[in-house]
């Protein structure tokens, strides 16, 4: 090993410990964790920004819902699994709770349920008594459907509506009322204005599905205050309506922002840097990202392509050696989802209370920030999608394809060095792919 990988794991050894002996009365405890369904942006990436923070150890790691009780594509959520789920859990601790899970199998199914207002609503009955019983906070979001997927739009907006009932009654610290996808004819900008009219403060309604777990999650595990400054690699294109968000880029990232805790810092000096590349020159955006990080804490969200990290962008930065230094990295889906999932992440790796994140944790949550927004988006779904079709995905021999191709990019390296040990397609289609990093 040469000298500078020595140093560099001897400085995260050292941060590590400094981490397992800060006070952890000052930490909040690690929530349970609810999420929308089992996809690894929405189940693992969570879980793995609660877990951040604080001492290894019983207690210290947030419990999420096991995977196969959670929904998929084609079946949800069976409620009482999850309700008894819920049950057999702690009662110390914050519950972080997507709630379309309980009410209707998951994100997917959410569309397209053929149960009633009131039968939803019964089956979120558990969350209330959880709430009532534990005096636990419940931090807990509710998504408004897509169109055209959607069959019954009243009967999601009633129980939004019912939702924000139990948040003035207090049954919530907090309830986000998010919608999925805003295209162009999607009702639902004007159902959440709508329910925004009267909602009370624990209340917050804004563009978002897949990354508002996370978020969430930092509105949990790290409250402090915090400022942040958005910086775009161009502005004027930022003041444009994005795609999937019905609203300029610029207003989601703000909202985005607010909703995760952050108190947005127009100019002058903040906690965090979030740099939102947006189209430009990548190289130049490098650069910049790179003069960000000699003055402070910076996040980066691509943004510019949907599902798509930008190549030249990540080679650069990494060509810089600065990904190691991040607080965060996102590029793996839409603009609200890369927005939400940085902003969440850097929040809890922010040091607030005399308690750091552990550093070895968030060298690995880097890693696999890199591995999934960078490599796979941007090039192994490609090489996947050429090498097997669309509709053959969901077979061993796929699977055994993807790790045959994935192992081409690795070892990986950022503060670490890593190797792939597995690789595998959960919902059978190459949109998302898991995979297990070890560090060398």
């Amino acid at each position: 090993m040469n000298v500078p990988a020595i140093l560099a794991l001897a400085a995260l050894s050292l941060g590590a410990a400094q981490a397992q002996t800060a006070p952890a009365q000052l930490l909040p405890p690690a929530p349970l964790l609810l999420p929308l369904d089992s996809r690894p942006a929405t189940r693992v990436l969570p879980a793995l920004i609660a877990n951040l923070r604080g001492p290894d150890g019983i207690g210290a790691q947030a419990a999420v819902v096991p995977a196969a009780l959670l929904g998929d594509a084609t079946r949800g959520a069976d409620p009482a699994a999850l309700a008894g789920w819920l049950a057999a859990q702690p009662t110390d601790r914050p519950l972080v709770a997507a709630l379309d899970a309980l009410a209707y199998g998951g994100l997917v199914q959410s569309r397209t349920s053929t149960l009633s207002a009131e039968q939803a609503l019964a089956r979120l009955a558990p969350i209330r008594e959880w709430a009532a019983r534990t005096g636990q906070p419940v931090y807990a979001f509710v998504t408004l459907p897509r169109e055209p997927d959607a069959t019954d739009r009243a009967r999601n907006l009633a129980v939004a509506r019912a939702l924000v009932g139990w948040a003035r009654e207090g049954v919530f610290r907090e309830l986000h009322v998010t919608w999925d996808d805003a295209l162009p004819g999607n009702p639902a900008p004007q159902e959440g204005a709508a329910l925004a009219a009267d909602a009370p403060a624990n209340v917050r309604v804004y563009p978002g599905a897949d990354e508002v777990l996370s978020m969430l999650v930092a509105r949990a595990r790290a409250p402090q205050p915090a400022t942040v400054r958005i910086e775009y690699s161009d502005p004027e294109k930022a003041k444009t309506v994005v795609r999937y968000e019905g609203i300029p880029l610029i207003q989601s990232a703000v909202n985005h922002a607010e909703a995760s805790g952050y108190t947005v810092a127009p100019t002058g000096v903040a906690d965090l840097t979030l740099y939102v590349y947006n189209g430009g020159d990548p190289r130049r955006a490098a650069l910049r990202v790179s003069a960000l990080l000699r003055a402070g804490a910076v996040a980066v969200a691509d943004v510019n392509q949907v599902n798509l990290g930008n190549v030249r962008l990540w080679s650069d930065l990494s060509t810089l050696r600065q990904n190691a230094n991040l607080r965060a990295l996102a590029a793996w889906g839409t603009p609200g989802n890369n927005l939400g999932t940085a902003l969440a992440h850097a929040k809890v790796a922010l040091p607030a209370a005399g308690v750091a994140a552990n550093p070895v944790r968030q060298d690995a949550l880097l890693a696999r920030e890199y591995a999934n927004d960078v490599i796979y988006s941007a090039e192994l779904r490609a090489a996947l999608r050429k090498a097997v079709p669309e509709a053959a995905l969901n077979t061993p021999q796929a699977q055994d394809k993807l790790l045959s191709l994935a192992r081409d990019y690795f070892p990986l390296r950022l503060g670490g060095t890593y190797s792939l040990e597995d690789a595998r397609l959960p919902w059978g289609r190459s949109f998302e792919w898991d995979f297990d990093l070890q560090p060398r």
